[in-house]
C-alpha cells in the first residue's frame, strides 16, 4: 500500500472514530461538562503512561508497515491491550476514592448510578 493509499485509509478511519463518537455522546448523554483537577504527580503519571502506549501503538504500526510476521504484531497488540487495561484500573480506582466518595459524602447518589453504567461499558 503506497503513502496516499494508506494516508486516505487514515483519513476515513479518523473521521469514522470521530462521527461515532459524536454518535455515541448525542445518543447515550453520558458525556458530561464535569472536571477532575488531578495533582501534579497524577497527571504526569497519566501522560507518562499514555505516552508509553502511543508508542507502543506506533510500533505496531511500524511492524505492519515492515510486513511483521502476523503472531509477532499480535503479541503487541496484547501488551498494548494489557497497558491500556492497566491505566483503566489506576484510573477507576483513583475515580471511585476521590470523585464517587466525595460525591456520596455530598449526597449526590445518582454518582453510583453513573459508576455502575461505567462499569457496564468497561466488562463489555
Amino acid at each position: 500500500m503506497n503513502n496516499e493509499n494508506l494516508e486516505r485509509l487514515e483519513e476515513t478511519e479518523n473521521a469514522e472514530v470521530c462521527e461515532t463518537a459524536e454518535k455515541d455522546e448525542a445518543a447515550c448523554g453520558h458525556c458530561s461538562e464535569k472536571t477532575k483537577e488531578r495533582t501534579g504527580k497524577e497527571y504526569k503519571d497519566m501522560i507518562n503512561r499514555l505516552s508509553r502506549i502511543e508508542g507502543q501503538v506506533r510500533g505496531i504500526k511500524n511492524m505492519v508497515e515492515k510486513d511483521v510476521y502476523c503472531t509477532d504484531i499480535l503479541v503487541q497488540v496484547a501488551a498494548v491491550n494489557a497497558a491500556l487495561n492497566s491505566f483503566n484500573r489506576v484510573l477507576l480506582a483513583n475515580h471511585i476514592k476521590t470523585c464517587v466518595t466525595q460525591d456520596i459524602k455530598d449526597g449526590k447518589e445518582e454518582t453510583v448510578d453513573e459508576l455502575i453504567q461505567t462499569l457496564k461499558k468497561l466488562m463489555k
